[in-house]
């Protein structure tokens, strides 16, 4: 979450410049703090919006992340530190694979099969991948680009582990609990 370097330092009540109502990281900010107004914005005009004065703060995801400071934004809040420090370390989940049960359990192996192998493809041929996802960066350079796609895409991409899985459903379980979504989700892993 950031904002103009002279602007605020709360969000209570703010109105904030979101990339979207079903995105992960709206719902950590509503778990953060569920009291604030907002316009969804696409993602990766939020800075912009923001900087022009059209919402108190943004919220962002993507390589925003990595270049707010050098558009004269401040960070206010980064929710995956708050997350961790409050789950005693655990991953804010940002998106996942969803494959519908309905396809059956042989579908669903293999089509996890296919996303594990090329994840694992990716991560063991990092160089080629920087330099594949370079070209959608939107302007970074190369330390960036490896910064950036460190952060998601990682070990706990290739497989949630006790701890990624811990904070699917820790997520979920909070959402519910806090009405923010519906009803409770119950969380299956492939």
């Amino acid at each position: 979450m950031v904002t103009k370097k002279n602007g605020v330092s709360e969000i209570k009540g703010r109105n904030i410049a979101i990339p979207g109502t079903l995105t992960t990281a709206y719902l950590a900010l509503r778990l953060y703090q569920p009291s604030f107004d907002y316009v969804v914005v696409p993602f990766d005009e939020i800075q912009q919006f923001v900087l022009a004065g059209n919402a108190d703060a943004g919220l962002l995801i993507h390589e925003g992340q990595l270049t707010y400071a050098d558009e004269g934004l401040k960070k206010i809040v980064d929710l995956g530190e708050w997350w961790s420090n409050r789950t005693g370390g655990l991953p804010l989940p940002l998106g996942g694979n969803i494959i519908r049960r309905d396809l059956g359990p042989e579908m669903i192996r293999k089509v996890s099969k296919l996303l594990h192998d090329s994840i694992a493809y990716a991560l063991s041929h990092r160089k080629e991948a920087i330099d594949y996802a370079q070209q959608f960066g939107r302007g970074l350079d190369k330390e960036r680009t490896d910064k950036f796609v460190g952060m998601y895409v990682n070990d706990l991409t290739l497989g949630y582990g006790e701890r990624g899985r811990k904070g699917v459903e820790r997520l979920m379980t909070e959402a519910f609990e806090k009405g923010l979504i519906p009803r409770p989700v119950p969380v299956e892993f492939a």
